[in-house]
């Protein structure tokens, strides 16, 4: 039987799987700093009247924030031979033989706080974005991107 469409991308990672955390560490720090320091803005803004109704708007907004800071604590990318995985708020998952494009994006001298990411379009149109503050993780992404852009160039 005749294969339809493109031939699928194939990548071998040095090692398998690689696992790196999603976010770099000065990044989560300022993170919880932040959230931190809301928390106590918004206790000195209301004092002993915190848990008022007047008030629950505010700590339900804080209670997202948190949330997010909590996933972005403990978000990981994983990448095999068949995928790139990042766990988040919602999990995001790309099999690599479906890649149509791939960009590793960073900011420069920035890589310690702002973690390269990697912008990822299939070949149905679905795009993502995975972050990944490992050195090794980005060396990867950025052959992937290189062996990506060759191959869909043949």
């Amino acid at each position: 039987m005749a294969h339809l469409g493109p031939a699928p991308f194939r990548f071998v990672p040095q090692h398998e799987p690689m696992v790196s955390p999603a976010f770099s560490r000065p990044f989560k720090i300022m993170a919880v700093a932040l959230l931190s320091g809301l928390a106590f803005w918004a206790y000195q803004l209301h004092g002993a009247q915190m848990v008022t109704t007047d008030y629950l708007w505010l700590w339900a907004a804080w209670g997202i924030m948190a949330y997010t800071v909590g996933h972005l604590l403990m978000g990981k990318t994983t990448l095999t031979s068949n995928g790139l995985e990042q766990t988040w708020i919602w999990d995001k998952k790309v099999e690599l033989r479906d890649l149509a494009y791939a960009k590793l994006i960073r900011v420069p001298g920035l890589d310690w706080l702002v973690a390269p990411r990697l912008y990822l379009r299939t070949l149905m149109g679905k795009f993502t974005v995975i972050y990944a503050c490992d050195p090794d993780m980005v060396e990867e992404f950025k052959r992937l991107s290189t062996e990506l852009k060759a191959f869909r160039s043949m």
